[in-house]
């Protein structure tokens, strides 16, 4: 597996956010990986290594607040803010790769953070595969915790609440995986009403993709046993799309975290297989348009 680059970006208001950069010497096309609510950018450096070793150039960076950033835990200060974080990794990855286009990689919530880039700038987004996507969850905070957060935005948004994820049983039924997750000192316990408050607006930005002008490829990859968001809630507003590239590809016996089964492999291929060919269909689209030349 191939190590990751560490480094650290400054985004718009200060805030100094860590990511993780794979940089393939000739890359084919550029992958921007965002993580779920609990996790980081971890908990998915082998699937990341292996678009590495496609000479895909990766950045998976550590949502504010999450893994190894360490200020303003668990928080966002706006849904502003959240996509502008967002927009800002977007930048990155163009910026840093020299390409056009990113092709979106999101697990679980950070589905939700592609569905908005693709929605807001999708002459700037090749493809978008999404992990078990967040967008409809089966998980929610109790009606009492609602009302807890609803008066928190009121008297203190930073007030910390407990995420509704915190079983490991939920993610995987890997032993191994488990007790990974279970001793994970990086992982997200708690986030703030400020974040519920924040991720509860995404999901209805989320949910009205099929309303932008975004018409690439969309790969939906679905656990069968998934506990954590309604699969055929997800399935139906894929088909709601007007991208006419749209394809799911689901693993009947996997759970939530496709990475963590205890074999990948047939996740990890068809990650590759198809940013790979994304990647191939944008070079024949090139070829195909006519020079453009200038003359003096």
């Amino acid at each position: 597996m191939h190590t990751p680059e560490l480094e650290s970006m400054d985004l718009s208001d200060g805030y100094r956010a860590v990511g993780r950069w794979w940089r393939p010497a000739h890359p084919r096309g550029v992958v921007l990986y965002f993580h779920g609510i609990q996790s980081h950018g971890g908990w998915y450096e082998a699937s990341a290594s292996r678009l590495g070793e496609q000479d895909l150039f990766v950045f998976m960076p550590d949502r504010r607040g999450s893994g190894l950033n360490r200020d303003q835990r668990g928080h966002t200060p706006s849904l502003t803010r959240c996509l502008g974080d967002a927009r800002e990794c977007l930048d990155a990855a163009l910026r840093e790769s020299g390409q056009q286009a990113v092709h979106l990689v999101g697990v679980s919530w950070g589905g939700k953070l592609c569905a908005y880039l693709a929605g807001s700038a999708p002459d700037r987004v090749a493809s978008m595969t999404l992990v078990a996507p967040g967008i409809f969850p089966r998980v929610d905070v109790s009606p009492l915790e609602k009302m807890r957060i609803a008066l928190s935005m009121v008297n203190d948004r930073t007030r910390p609440y407990d995420i509704p994820l915190n079983d490991p049983g939920l993610f995987t039924a890997n032993p191994e995986r488990i007790r990974f997750v279970q001793e994970d000192s990086l992982k997200l316990e708690q986030v703030t009403a400020g974040f519920l408050l924040a991720s509860r607006r995404l999901d209805r930005i989320a949910a009205r993709l099929s309303f932008s002008e975004y018409r690439g490829p969309v790969h939906l990859m679905l656990a069968g046993r998934d506990r954590i968001i309604d699969n055929q809630r997800t399935a139906a507003w894929l088909r709601d799309l007007p991208s006419p590239n749209r394809r799911i590809t689901t693993y009947p016996e996997a759970c939530h975290t496709l990475e963590f089964e205890d074999d990948p492999s047939a996740f990890l291929d068809d990650l590759c297989r198809g940013i790979t060919a994304y990647c191939a269909q944008g070079e024949s689209v090139k070829a195909a348009l006519p020079n453009r030349a200038t003359h003096p």
